[in-house]
């Protein structure tokens, strides 16, 4: 019996084999080909980055470096790490990236299981109200002057309460929300749950992908902003984050490379622009990609169900 099933499994392996033809084989070939390319393309920067970081930065002006080291160094990050107020600005960025995602999350996820109710009587109007919130705004001086009578300028909360909600991420979710059953929340509703009880024992539960699609947009976006701390927060080292501080690096190292060198005034231990730019990069990247491959099969599946309603 054993050696039948096996025989029967080998001869349909060879008729599949059999039934490929010439145009499906051209077909795979090419789509490996391209698929090679565009991997080679996407790593091609970030490990161009990692080389010049490790170069020495002197010899790294000389150019003709790719994806190895000419000369090795670790000078580079050694001035990175030895910014002043580095520590302060990471658990800044630490504490800001965390708790925004967190309350933003929570926010957006309401706001959007509001927004997706059939019975909802505003929600066409809701809706409309989010997407002109997308086209226009109230322009940079009258949200300085708006924040700062509700007092989050020169606080940390200017990072976490503007952006606790944002249209695109709600319509992500909305969306998302509106391909579940609708016979999920009847049966609930028949058994005597309420609308907050649907949200955090149905909806939420089954949201997961979308959810954490959403996170990874939000976290991005909290750990790599920098303008909010220079407007709001210039002056008060004590909610610096970090990427303000390695723009500020980089801002010295750009007027200081005009007359001269910055940092050692030896050639060998000079630091450019260019190596300070490509390992504060590396050092800003190293979370989101060590996150990302956790959230990726979220990912995939919450964009492909979240952006099409049958």
């Amino acid at each position: 019996m054993a050696e039948k099933t096996l025989a029967a499994a080998a001869e349909t392996r060879s008729k599949s084999k059999i039934k490929q033809s010439p145009a499906d084989r051209a077909f795979v070939i090419c789509n490996t080909i391209f698929l090679t390319l565009v991997v080679a393309l996407t790593l091609y920067p970030i490990l161009n980055q990692l080389a010049i970081s490790f170069n020495n930065a002197a010899d790294a002006l000389r150019g003709g470096i790719y994806l190895w080291p000419r000369m090795w160094s670790t000078a580079n990050y050694k001035a990175v790490l030895n910014k002043q107020n580095l520590v302060t600005g990471l658990w800044v960025s630490v504490e800001r990236t965390v708790l925004g995602t967190v309350l933003s999350l929570f926010v957006t996820a309401l706001l959007a299981f509001i927004c997706s109710r059939p019975k909802y009587l505003w929600k066409k109007q809701m809706n409309l109200f989010w997407v002109i919130t997308m086209y226009v705004n109230g322009g940079l001086i009258p949200v300085f002057l708006l924040y700062r009578d509700l007092g989050l300028t020169s606080s940390f909360w200017v990072y976490i309460v503007p952006g606790l909600t944002g249209a695109f991420n709600m319509m992500v979710i909305r969306s998302y929300m509106e391909n579940l059953p609708e016979s999920l929340e009847e049966s609930a509703q028949l058994d005597g749950a309420g609308y907050m009880t649907i949200f955090f024992k149905i909806i939420l539960p089954l949201c997961t992908p979308v959810l954490a699609t959403v996170a990874l947009f939000i976290a991005v976006a909290h750990w790599n902003s920098w303008f909010d701390a220079m407007l709001y927060n210039r002056m008060n080292d004590e909610y610096t984050t970090l990427q303000y501080e390695l723009m500020k690096l980089l801002s010295a190292a750009t007027t200081a490379s005009a007359g001269g060198s910055y940092g050692q005034k030896q050639t060998s231990n000079m630091i450019t622009p260019a190596s300070i730019r490509a390992a504060g990069s590396i050092l800003t990247m190293l979370p989101i990609v060590c996150l990302y491959p956790f959230l990726q099969r979220y990912f995939i599946t919450g964009m492909t169900l979240g952006a099409v309603k049958e």
